[in-house]
């Protein structure tokens, strides 16, 4: 008898507003220098098989660009660790949406692991928006 292994990742969702345009937004979601100006440590690029290459802390996190539209979104698959993972891989996607009515900008993350603290991590990406707002001056 087989058993289902339920995943214990959770989704979180959350949207900021940025005093910046799409177009200058865009290369700072979908580039390794762009991400690693605020995202992470640093980020790499691996030429052969395009895979990026997160680092935060000294710890290197490998993914692929799964899905982007150009001046939309861009979705990062994070590599499999584990057969769950290869099964249920994590992920986070970042969506640039502008509101009409309002003339806003806002930066939409999608975060699906399996980071239990709910509260720590809207810390993490509040701290994260924060330092993109700092460094696109929005």
């Amino acid at each position: 008898m087989a058993t289902l292994s339920m995943s214990n990742k959770k989704l979180f969702t959350a949207d900021y507003e940025i005093h910046a345009s799409i177009k200058m937004l865009y290369p700072y979601i979908q580039t390794a220098s762009g991400l690693s100006e605020w995202f992470a440590d640093d980020v790499t690029i691996n030429n052969e098989d395009k895979s990026f290459t997160f680092f935060w802390d000294n710890e290197a996190h490998k993914a692929k660009l799964a899905a982007f539209r150009t001046n939309h979104f861009a979705r990062f698959e994070f590599l499999p660790e584990n057969k769950d993972d290869e099964k249920d891989p994590s992920y986070f996607e970042l969506r640039l949406e502008f509101n009409e009515l309002t003339q806003s900008v806002y930066i939409k993350i999608i975060d699906y692991s399996d980071f239990d603290d709910q509260k720590e991590l809207n810390d993490l990406w509040h701290g994260l928006v924060e330092a993109l707002r700092k460094t696109v001056g929005g």
